[in-house]
């Protein structure tokens, strides 16, 4: 592990760039619309699901024409993960989203005890519970979770339950080749979301890195369990129809 204030070795935000991607092809799998991985970048030529990109760069040294080329631009609306915050798109239509950043939590580290029982989600009943209470109760939110996703070797949904059998945090894990992702973390009110950070981590093998990405309010209570900031990240939003792209 690095001493503070020194840089982490690159490799790892290369590992959570492409954990992220394979976590949005887990997803528009799941949807029946896989994307396709390229030597730099993951694309979608149909649009994904709610709150998914079309694309994600896979390398820093990703064109606007790897992103783009492969992706539906038919209507305004489709977006771009830019995992290293280098391309600029605004020539194109496209506006900053938001930013955020890539996060990296070393193999190893002790977790807190928390309140709540942590477990996988495993059936179908318990995916729609847990996606309802991810979504605030949001019908189309909570129906971007299907039933496939449970099948997928490398995704486990996790939630967090108090002593009534109440939902009270989740996450989703998805496993590559060397690290876990931790995405869709979160936690219903009055719960601290460090607990759910340590309610999931709690479910992650003891030697494996994590990732992530954060930004804001939400960025803190990750590094306040071992996280540290690894590199920026920047999705881009389509706001101009243009189907000549």
């Amino acid at each position: 592990m690095a001493a503070a204030g020194e840089p982490y070795d690159p490799r790892m935000i290369m590992e959570a760039v492409h954990n992220n991607a394979e976590w949005c092809q887990a997803m528009c799998r799941a949807h029946g619309r896989p994307g396709t991985f390229g030597p730099r970048a993951w694309t979608s030529d149909r649009r994904t699901p709610l709150y998914y990109p079309d694309a994600v760069t896979l390398t820093a040294e990703a064109s606007v024409r790897d992103v783009l080329d492969g992706i539906d631009r038919s209507a305004p609306g489709a977006s771009v993960k830019d995992g290293f915050a280098t391309l600029d798109l605004a020539g194109e239509g496209f506006q900053p989203l938001f930013e955020a950043q890539w996060i990296h939590r070393p193999a190893g580290l002790p977790v807190p005890p928390v309140d709540a029982s942590w477990r996988h989600v495993r059936t179908p009943r318990e995916l729609t519970a847990w996606a309802t209470a991810w979504s605030g109760g949001d019908p189309d939110e909570a129906a971007l979770f299907r039933a496939e996703l449970l099948a997928d070797p490398a995704t486990r949904i996790v939630g967090g339950y108090d002593a009534d059998g109440r939902i009270v945090g989740g996450a989703v894990l998805s496993a590559s080749a060397r690290v876990t992702g931790v995405s869709n973390l979160f936690a219903t009110e009055g719960t601290d979301p460090a607990a759910a950070w340590a309610g999931c981590l709690g479910l992650v093998d003891d030697d494996r890195p994590v990732v992530g990405y954060e930004s804001g309010d939400d960025l803190p209570p990750a590094l306040s369990l071992g996280f540290r900031e690894t590199g920026p990240l920047r999705v881009w939003l389509d706001t101009a129809s243009d189907s000549g792209s």
